[in-house]
């Protein structure tokens, strides 16, 4: 997978800001022109946060759209459709900080269950564990946020699936793997 550049990574977020605020003011997002890359099918994630607390997370993990795209739609629905939180408002616009996470493609572990702990790094590495008709994801920076061990991590994305702590070790549970590329807005 090719990088984005930091001056892609900063159009990324610049787009993510503008679908967030079409979005909350109910108006249809057009998209600037672009460089070649957000033509790219791509995994994406777009946090938002106000006063470093998230506010509001979604994305699309595997590459069903071309980037561009997957930032709008991620972004809109960050602000409007994450089910832990209500609508973010237009008063709240300028507190809120933007980050865009452009993933990898997320990789099946090609291991034995009982030796994904060793397969695992955190700070690098962003996790999918999928089975028993449920799925949940974590984002690479998320273990880092919060100080777990490897061990923790697969256990708190195993929680985000709904599934058991120590899910991640039965062979009908698979486990992915995907590396980020980070870009963050800072509120002023």
């Amino acid at each position: 997978m090719e990088m984005l550049t930091p001056e892609e990574g900063r159009t990324a977020v610049r787009l993510a800001r503008s679908a967030v605020e079409n979005a909350v003011d109910g108006k249809r997002m057009v998209q600037p022109d672009l460089p070649e890359i957000f033509g790219e099918k791509r995994g994406v994630f777009v946090t938002i946060k106000r006063q470093g607390h998230l506010r509001g997370c979604i994305g699309l993990p595997y590459p069903v759209k071309p980037l561009g795209d997957a930032i709008v739609e991620a972004a809109a629905s960050a602000a409007l459709e994450d089910p832990r939180f209500p609508p973010v408002s237009r008063s709240e616009l300028d507190a809120l900080e933007l980050e865009v996470t452009v993933l990898t493609l997320p990789l099946t572990l090609d291991c034995p269950p009982e030796e994904r702990l060793d397969h695992v790094e955190v700070g690098k590495h962003g996790l999918i564990v999928s089975g028993l008709g449920r799925g949940g994801l974590l984002l690479p920076q998320v273990p880092t946020e919060y100080g777990w061990s490897s061990r923790e991590f697969l256990d708190q994305t195993c929680a985000k699936a709904g599934l058991p702590p120590g899910c991640w070790k039965r062979g009908d549970v698979a486990v992915q793997t995907f590396e980020g590329q980070i870009f963050e807005e800072k509120a002023v």
